[in-house]
């Protein structure tokens, strides 16, 4: 909100609406992430969808949001149906909505039900649409273009954070005894998420279709994390979902920033920046270091914890092929950054910056810095929000 509020006014937007519906979205997840069942979190999920579509297709007056909007409210409302029907497989299977119920019974089981795998199946799908995991992806790219900078900045971040809290929840609780089989699904989405992340985002020339595929290769690092079972991958998806919350307002604070000349949308309005906005250069190079996984940004701690837990896992293959998409994922990351300090100028970056962009740069720098050099009392909290969660 605190970037938003400049945009909004440039733009004409700026009115009561944005901020309930941002807030009504915070709270649909809230609801999401306490649920204690599958009704409670269909509800929550619902609740932030529904307000999130409408801020994807704000501008009223500027087709690319009224069609991003529209994809996401069509594919949304596809995911959900799905989602849906998976938790009444789970009910018809269960009798119950409710996660330690569910576990119970799948504990007192003789075998488990195809109904129920089915189910579980639906549910990890209709999840898996909101944190953009390949290949239910398709929606991020057109939507983070046509949706408002700051509305992409939203749903870059939140609907992640709630999703994959919800994935331990369902995954941890409701689905623990069936870890044999939905965490080779888990496995399939990751190595499928780091490939069209890593792949899919090197011939982008716009900077936030590039980020919707550079947030698909993070779901799936986060995906290795969850995958492995134990705590130590739980803890570091914790972590990494932290990190990234800062790199992401970041650099669409950058964005921001760059959009009050009317330039910053293309990866080529970066052209000279150092030469004429050398600290600015500085700050965005930091971030896209961070994302890359480069030392010592807290983006390689991140990275760093997630492999660690794999090897422990005995998922040798599974970290070794997120180490080559990491590596080639860097390719565009550095990209920018050979922009940013060696083409020449293109624009007179004329820029003005207002207190809410000084302040939010300022302290999503520090943090991405500090948190790659001092991690552990971060670590220390993810591994006991884990532990209080499960």
């Amino acid at each position: 909100l605190l970037m938003a509020k400049e945009y909004l006014s440039r733009h004409d937007l700026d009115s009561g609406e944005y901020y309930v519906l941002s807030i009504t979205s915070l709270i649909g997840a809230m609801a999401m992430v306490s649920a204690g069942s599958f009704l409670v979190l269909y509800l929550g999920l619902e609740l932030m969808s529904l307000s999130i579509y409408v801020l994807a297709a704000y501008r009223r007056d500027h087709l690319p949001s009224s069609e991003a909007g529209l994809k996401y409210f069509i594919l949304g409302s596809l995911a959900s149906g799905i989602l849906l029907y998976g938790i009444s497989l789970v009910y018809g299977a269960t009798g119950t909505t409710h996660f330690s119920a569910v576990a119970q019974v799948i504990k007192g089981a003789e075998h488990v039900s195809p109904v129920l795998l089915l189910g579980a199946a639906l549910v990890i799908i209709g999840i898996s649409f909101k944190v953009a995991a390949a290949p239910f992806h398709m929606w991020a790219p057109d939507v983070y273009e046509g949706a408002p900078t700051t509305v992409t900045a939203f749903i870059a971040v939140m609907p992640k954070v709630a999703a994959f809290t919800i994935f331990f929840r369902v995954l941890g609780e409701a689905f623990s005894s069936l870890q044999m089989h939905w965490a080779p699904m888990i496995q399939l989405l990751a190595v499928l998420s780091l490939a069209v992340g890593s792949l899919g985002a090197i011939a982008q020339t716009n900077i936030k279709r590039l980020l919707a595929y550079s947030s698909i290769g993070h779901v799936g690092f986060l995906l290795i994390g969850l995958t492995t079972g134990n705590h130590l991958g739980q803890q570091s998806v914790v972590f990494y979902l932290v990190t990234y919350l800062f790199m992401s307002f970041g650099v669409f604070c950058v964005l921001l920033v760059l959009n009050r000349q009317g330039i910053g949308d293309q990866i080529s309005d970066y052209a000279g920046l150092a030469k004429k906005r050398p600290l600015l250069a500085f700050t965005m190079s930091m971030f896209m270091f961070s994302m890359a996984g480069i030392p010592p940004l807290a983006g390689f701690i991140a990275k760093l914890y997630v492999l660690m837990a794999a090897v422990k896992a005995g998922l040798l293959t599974l970290a070794v092929i997120s180490v080559i998409f990491a590596a080639i994922g860097a390719f565009y990351y550095l990209r920018i950054v050979k922009i940013i300090y060696f083409e020449p100028a293109e624009q007179n970056f004329t820029l003005e910056f207002s207190f809410a962009h000084q302040f939010i740069l300022t302290v999503t720098a520090l943090v991405v810095l500090v948190l790659g050099v001092f991690p552990g009392k971060l670590l220390d909290w993810s591994l006991a929000s884990v532990q209080a969660l499960l």
